[in-house]
């Protein structure tokens, strides 16, 4: 019967807890056994306890390996943005740990990496914007898709503003910069190919803006200037008078007190000396 009573000894009672120095240092196969050992405690321990504490923290320190397999998948991002995409993954961890059930009959490796990576996944979403917005508008979009959606299943159609504002519990303003800041989401490349074009090479830049014939009125205007300061003072009013007061060449002729026909050459001979003018400052 000794052999029997040292064995019992060796295996911790419904009470006990094997101590694992460094649960951190615990190799992945070993912690999926312990862990199956650690979740059936958990089960019978009252929460708040510092046997609850202790099963719980230890599961978590051995499960980081968990975290750490997760984060590789996001190697490619930098030193200093993978420290925070592991202290994210670690919330997924530990949401996983409370959740999980031994009768689920599941591995628990199986049952938390996709919340680690949904985690992850849910940090991109919300930190990752093409151009730079509010917190509070981040969260309200947030909100925002999940009200949308829950409307549109509930309508059968697509919300309106101020039927989304009730239900955010927001203003009708609020819900529409919630909208413009969605835009501020993602960024697309003006030379990103558009798909369904018929000659199967346009780009998203051939499909917005125009040519803005505004800007060569600017560059015209600038090249004029010095041209029109060359002009002595009777040439200058006349342009004034028939360009920005708008008159005619009769009323032009009645203030400068010369007749219409005089009015027309003069006229014609500044015209021709600024077009030239221009023409030579291209």
């Amino acid at each position: 019967m000794a052999p029997t009573t040292e064995i019992q000894a060796a295996v911790p009672t419904r009470t006990e807890l094997p101590v694992v120095t460094d649960p951190s240092q615990v190799a992945p196969a070993d912690a999926r056994a312990l862990s199956k050992l650690f979740f059936d405690r958990l089960a019978h321990l009252e929460e708040g306890t510092p046997e609850h504490q202790y099963a719980r923290n230890t599961l978590i320190e051995m499960n980081m390996s968990l975290v750490r397999y997760a984060a590789g998948r996001f190697r490619s991002r930098g030193p200093q943005e993978m420290e925070d995409i592991v202290q994210v993954g670690m919330i997924g961890l530990i949401k996983a740990i409370d959740r999980f059930e031994l009768a689920r009959e599941v591995e628990f490796t199986s049952f938390a990496v996709p919340y680690i990576v949904g985690e992850i996944k849910r940090f991109f979403r919300d930190t990752s914007w093409a151009v730079h917005v509010p917190r509070r508008l981040q969260e309200a979009r947030v909100e925002l898709a999940k009200a949308t959606e829950e409307l549109s299943s509930r309508l059968g159609r697509k919300p309106t503003t101020k039927e989304l504002a009730e239900l955010m519990n927001l203003p009708e303003q609020e819900v529409v910069n919630a909208m413009v800041a969605s835009n501020g989401y993602t960024s697309s490349s003006l030379d990103a190919a558009v798909g369904g074009s018929e000659d199967g090479e346009s780009v998203l830049a051939d499909f917005i803006g125009a040519e803005d014939t505004d800007l060569e009125l600017v560059e015209d205007l600038h090249s004029l200037a010095p041209l029109l300061a060359g002009l002595d003072e009777r040439d200058r009013r006349i342009i004034h008078l028939r360009f920005v007061e708008e008159l005619t060449q009769g009323q032009i002729g009645e203030q400068l007190g010369i007749s219409q026909m005089h009015v027309s050459r003069l006229l014609q001979r500044v015209l021709t000396r600024l077009r030239q003018g221009m023409l030579t400052a291209h």
